[in-house]
């Protein structure tokens, strides 16, 4: 019996979790289990980590240090790097990952204490450097609220990535780390065409959307940039311009992108994925994709992972930097300010501070 299409997920199934040693597979799929497995619910579950900012040792990531408030993402992009992570949590980086999120809940606490050490000097701190900090339990939960303020008290920098409007809750935050220069926002289009939306980011606003957000932030004085991100050749990748003219219409001022790159478990989800959203093109796809990582899906050599490598690459490349210099994008350096930084604000009053 074939698998219908899961609607409202991005990964179709589970895969095995690469840390455990055996596996279960469900042989013959009965009735109840096929109805069941058409409508997976998303669970939470609260979890007290020990740290929550973490040091980025990739040097082609383009961040010194992340946080992240919660792990896994409802959202479900069928494409997302982060979806390895799960396994280290003892779940699949399949449906679980999106289904299967666990709440931080100590994260705000955490954060407090990170910025009050004594070595630490204010550099800029990437939330959503693994997953989104305004997914949907966002709205529940506030941590990222929470951590925000706590940035805003003590003069931390933070940078923001995500594909939520829930971010324009916090505007008024943002605004006010934006007067010195402590905060920006990095939306995350990579198509405008619906029907590719819901099929790849299936519990994400729309592109319409998502630009509404950058045109509302802007409009109120903090920094915006637009990732397209990540592009897929043969499926995304003829959207660039019109992402980016429309990106720069909407006030975003920096624009960065990724080649796809299907590392760890995500190349099988992504490919069972394909095969059930596009069968009529996902050969062409997914040999899209190999030609820009040297014939495999994924390479993980430091400076063309990120970009890939070969002649389509090339042409992504040239595509994206031609439509960045038409638009005005990346006109200057996205630098924030560490030196209102002062972790011990929440002691004593600063003398300076009028």
């Amino acid at each position: 019996m074939e698998r219908s299409y899961i609607q409202g997920r991005g990964a179709q199934k589970n895969v095995h979790n690469v840390f455990f040693k055996d596996e279960y597979v469900q042989e013959h799929i009965e009735g109840i289990d096929e109805w069941e497995q058409d409508k997976p619910k998303t669970a939470f579950s609260i979890v007290h980590p020990k740290s929550i900012v973490n040091k980025v040792d990739s040097p082609d990531v383009g961040m010194a240090y992340s946080a992240n408030p919660y792990q896994g993402c409802e959202h479900g992009c069928i494409y997302c790097y982060a979806r390895n992570s799960h396994q280290y949590w003892g779940m699949s980086a399949g449906l679980d990952f999106e289904t299967k999120i666990l709440v931080k809940q100590n994260a705000p606490k955490l954060f407090r204490e990170f910025l009050k050490k004594k070595t630490w000097k204010g550099e800029t701190i990437s939330l959503s450097g693994n997953t989104d900090c305004y997914q949907p339990l966002e709205r529940k939960f506030k941590l990222t609220q929470a951590i925000l303020k706590i940035a805003l008290e003590f003069g931390q920098p933070i940078s923001i990535i995500s594909k939520n409007s829930l971010v324009l809750r916090d505007m008024d935050i943002l605004a006010e780390m934006a007067k010195k220069n402590l905060s920006a926002v990095f939306i995350s289009i990579n198509s405008l065409t619906e029907d590719t939306r819901l099929l790849l980011e299936p519990r994400t606003v729309t592109a319409k959307q998502r630009l509404q957000v950058i045109e509302k932030l802007s409009s109120h004085g903090i920094p915006v940039g637009i990732m397209c991100a990540p592009v897929i050749p043969g499926l995304t990748d003829h959207e660039i311009p019109k992402v980016l003219k429309a990106a720069a219409d909407a006030g975003a001022q920096w624009a960065g992108y990724t080649n796809v790159r299907l590392n760890g478990e995500i190349g099988k989800i992504f490919q069972d994925w394909l095969f059930q959203a596009y069968p009529d093109r996902a050969n062409k796809i997914w040999h899209s994709i190999q030609s820009c990582h040297q014939g495999k899906v994924n390479n993980s050599e430091f400076g063309n992972r990120m970009r890939g490598s070969g002649q389509l690459a090339d042409i992504i490349n040239n595509n994206f930097k031609l439509h960045c210099k038409r638009n005005k994008l990346n006109l200057k350096p996205m630098v924030l300010d560490s030196s209102h930084f002062n972790n011990r604000r929440d002691n004593q009053l600063n003398l300076f501070d009028f």
